[in-house]
């Protein structure tokens, strides 16, 4: 059967609705407009976050973000600022936001099974004064993330349970996968070995993750 060959399309709300009972009152009630002590809390505990964009004309992305706990500045209870760290250059997310200022944050605690949902509007600053406070072994980020929070909301731990994430029942041994520098010339083509792409990716993690 080819994506073709699949049909009963859901196109409408309502359709969607019919296939699930009601949305429980807590699950309504519970979003707030602003950050609340535990947002604040969660957030100061966060090690790691992924953060939905989408360009102006619908191409969405999700993307890591990730660093010492409370990387993620609370500056006030409508205003986070997420540091941009050392990647690979695409700016994918960054590109994005400049077209359309949506997104959407989901950060983890590992040993926390709930996760903390954020939606809101985001732009691209790169205030000195603003991104010093952010640096690391004296390197600030080129930019930061600064995003206005219009939703936030805890999400329920059942992901995460039927995961195990944090229970390491599903953890692979390392050789399992192959490397990094052998899936990327593999899919780039690149002329140099899987080994000297490996050398290279190292040598990037250990010099250069800030």
């Amino acid at each position: 059967m080819t994506p073709d060959d699949i049909g009963h399309d859901l196109a409408s709300e309502a359709a969607l609705r019919g296939h699930y009972p009601e949305v429980t009152e807590i699950a309504t009630r519970k979003v707030l407009r602003a950050l609340d002590r535990h947002c604040r809390d969660f957030i100061a505990l966060s090690p790691f976050l992924c953060l939905g964009t989408c360009d102006r004309h619908g191409k969405a992305d999700v993307s890591p973000r990730g660093d010492a706990p409370g990387f993620v500045c609370v500056l006030d209870d409508r205003t986070l600022l997420i540091p941009d760290r050392r990647g690979n250059n695409r700016l994918d997310s960054l590109t994005n936001v400049v077209d359309n200022p949506a997104v959407g944050l989901l950060f983890l605690v590992p040993g926390v099974e709930e996760t903390l949902r954020i939606n809101g509007r985001g732009r691209i600053v790169d205030d000195p004064t603003l991104l010093a406070a952010s640096a690391v072994d004296g390197k600030a980020p080129a930019t930061g993330l600064l995003v206005t929070v219009e939703e936030a909301f805890l999400h329920c731990a059942k992901a995460l349970k039927r995961s195990r994430l944090w229970s390491g029942d599903y953890r692979v041994q390392r050789d399992r996968y192959p490397t990094a520098g052998r899936v990327f010339k593999d899919h780039s083509g690149i002329a140099r070995s899987a080994e000297e792409n490996e050398a290279f990716i190292q040598e990037n993690y250990r010099t250069k993750l800030y």
